[in-house]
């Protein structure tokens, strides 16, 4: 297991000092879902949401979150985001949306909380703009799966 780096010698919080990493390249991707009632997936891939194109203002809410993540994780450094993409797809057998967003910057670290950020906001978002209809949703599977650049190379999930 890595050494943790956000705390100090006398164990508080702190951020972590990159200015002597190397600038390279960096990407992210992450995903996650949004587990429906049936009747509730048929409305969205219909079109028939009362609040307009759920996936639409998802994926919008999704890039916005990405670029807002340094003002909601209190630790994580603020980089210049050069891409952010954010897919979602309608799953008829989850049924839901699964959602996807990759990250990309030029930077002394990663973005791997960009992409989660992404896809978390992005899945809210489906939550708030049909909770009326369905506040049983469920939503999981929020993780990284795919990491690189940097000293600590590529991850990619199993």
């Amino acid at each position: 297991m890595a050494e943790l780096t956000h705390f100090d010698a006398k164990g508080d919080a702190h951020m972590v000092d990159v200015s002597d990493k190397a600038v390279t390249s960096r990407i992210a991707t992450a995903a996650g879902w949004v587990r429906m009632a049936q009747d509730t997936f048929a409305m969205i891939s219909e079109g028939r949401a009362k609040k307009g194109d759920v996936l639409g203002v998802a994926r919008l809410a999704g890039i916005m979150g990405a670029k807002k993540t340094p003002d909601l994780i209190p630790l994580c450094h603020p980089l210049p985001v050069t891409k952010v993409s954010v897919d979602l797809t309608l799953d008829p057998d989850l049924p839901g949306v699964q959602i996807e967003a990759t990250v990309k910057t030029t930077g002394q670290t990663g973005v791997e909380m960009e992409a989660l950020t992404a896809v978390s906001t992005a899945a809210l978002t489906v939550y708030d703009m049909i909770k009326a209809v369905d506040k049983a949703m469920e939503i999981g599977g929020i993780r990284v799966t795919l990491k690189d650049g940097g000293k600590s190379g590529r991850y990619e999930a199993s």
